[in-house]
């Protein structure tokens, strides 16, 4: 508070001296003049301009004759508050590229995602080497009787052909002889005359079927059958009259045919043969 009240009373004296020096020149002398008639004292003139030698009116406030002593200075106040923020500033130019980044880490398999459009066909790819097929290998017959067969328990002899190019069917034995293993089909057609007919197909000299027609007179009979068999190279078939001459009815001329034929179905063939 003391010091408080030294620093008031400086700024009132102050204020206060320079209202004295302010007042005209002519007034300061006459107020001289006259406080030193009045005590019938001559005083002298003041050496230079504005020297004031008059005596203090106790009467007036110290602040009018005593110059108070420079207060000391006061302590820096606290820092005020920050300012408001300043307007952005203008875009800058664009900076160069920046160089490439090191390669991540592999994300995570993501979901299988919807299959897509049905593309358009392809072109058609070259032309396959050509392969082999069952029907390079052949074997087929078809034969039939000139006459009444003369004979019974024994092969009948076809000596008629319609077809035995690769000669498999032999006609002095009366044979067909395998040379092609596979799967084969056999069939036989004949017009039975004159007496009963009894037939049986024969392979490798064991009966695989039997075929009976009974004659009636004047008329013409007609007896047939056919079978499915797999061959081996070397095997043998045949049809014969079962029985004596009494089952030998199996007859054939210019208007009347027995014929016996057969033809491979598919080979059995190895593997490596087929490669060939």
């Amino acid at each position: 508070m003391t010091l408080l009240w030294k620093i008031l009373l400086g700024i009132f004296l102050t204020g206060r001296l320079s209202q004295s020096q302010d007042l005209p020149e002519e007034n300061i002398e006459q107020t001289v003049l006259n406080e030193g008639t009045e005590g019938g004292v001559d005083v002298e003139e003041p050496e230079g301009p504005g020297t004031d030698i008059s005596q203090p009116d106790h009467r007036q406030p110290c602040a009018m004759w005593m110059g108070g002593v420079p207060g000391t200075p006061g302590h820096s106040g606290k820092p005020g508050k920050d300012g408001r923020d300043g307007r952005d500033g203008p875009r800058g130019e664009k900076g160069d590229k920046g160089e490439a980044g090191e390669k991540g880490d592999p994300g995570q398999k993501g979901d299988i995602g919807l299959a897509g459009p049905r593309g358009f066909p392809g072109n058609p790819g070259l032309k396959g080497a050509r392969g082999e097929s069952a029907l390079s290998y052949h074997s087929a017959f078809s034969v039939g009787l000139s006459e009444l067969v003369p004979t019974t328990n024994g092969p009948i002899r076809f000596n008629k052909f319609f077809y035995n190019d690769q000669h498999h069917y032999d006609d002095v034995s009366g044979k067909f002889r395998c040379v092609l293993p596979g799967v084969y089909f056999f069939t036989y057609h004949l017009t039975v005359y004159t007496k009963d007919a009894k037939v049986s197909l024969y392979m490798n000299g064991k009966t695989i079927m039997f075929t009976f027609d009974q004659y009636q007179e004047t008329n013409v009979d007609q007896a047939s059958g056919s079978v499915i068999l797999r061959l081996e190279a070397g095997d043998e078939v045949w049809l014969q009259v079962y029985g004596d001459e009494a089952f030998g009815g199996v007859y054939a001329d210019n208007t009347n045919d027995s014929t016996f034929s057969g033809f491979l179905l598919y080979p059995d063939v190895p593997a490596s043969a087929l490669r060939r």
